[in-house]
């Protein structure tokens, strides 16, 4: 008698968008950090059970991870454009304004991820709080290549300590977060970014 191959049953198909759950996911964490966001709020926010989480994206760790993925893919796209300006005083133009706006949407938690994680993560989140950091150590050493460039190119004093302005411009992106989550107006960030370009040193 011939057997013929069984067919796996079909599993059932998830009950939820995975791009929508996640979305409410970054929403969670960049709100609350990693360590504030709890699996409840996480479930109840992406309308999903606890096994649903599991079963798409692993556990709270790798959840947030890909939520990282998607903050930086989306929030800070910016950044990525800054690097593309033609001139260094452009690249910073590109880099204030555009964390300027992020930080203005009437849409998203205030705020920078990144700096509310890797903060409030206690000792069980480690592991995350590395992941944060070597992740802002890969986009700053992007914008000192390209500062370094500018500087090569003539569009900076051949003085110019590239370190020491990307470290202030850091400081600057990362106040304006703090800034805006603590309640700060269009207007006072707008000054701010202001009196940041009117001290740049290039032209």
């Amino acid at each position: 008698m011939k057997l013929g191959l069984c067919t796996p049953a079909k599993g059932r198909p998830r009950e939820f968008d995975v791009g929508d759950a996640l979305a409410a996911a970054l929403r969670v964490f960049w709100s609350k950090g990693y360590d504030g966001a709890s699996l409840t709020d996480l479930t109840e926010a992406m309308g999903i059970t606890r096994p649903s989480l599991y079963a798409a994206f692993g556990n709270k760790e790798a959840l947030f991870r890909k939520a990282l993925d998607l903050y930086e893919e989306e929030k800070l796209a910016y950044m990525r454009r800054a690097l593309d300006a033609p001139t260094a005083k452009g690249v910073v133009e590109r880099l204030l304004y555009g964390s300027l706006e992020n930080q203005c949407s009437d849409c998203e938690p205030k705020g920078c991820l990144g700096v509310i994680s890797s903060i409030a993560c206690g000792e069980g989140a480690e592991a995350v709080r590395e992941d944060v950091i070597a992740r802002r150590a890969s986009s700053r050493q992007a914008l000192v290549d390209r500062l370094e460039r500018g500087k090569a190119e003539g569009d900076l004093p051949p003085e110019t300590d590239i370190e020491g302005i990307t470290s202030c411009l850091f400081a600057v992106v990362q106040g304006m977060a703090v800034q805006a989550g603590a309640g700060a107006s269009r207007a006072e960030l707008e000054r701010l970014v202001a009196t940041s370009l009117a001290m740049w040193p290039g032209r």
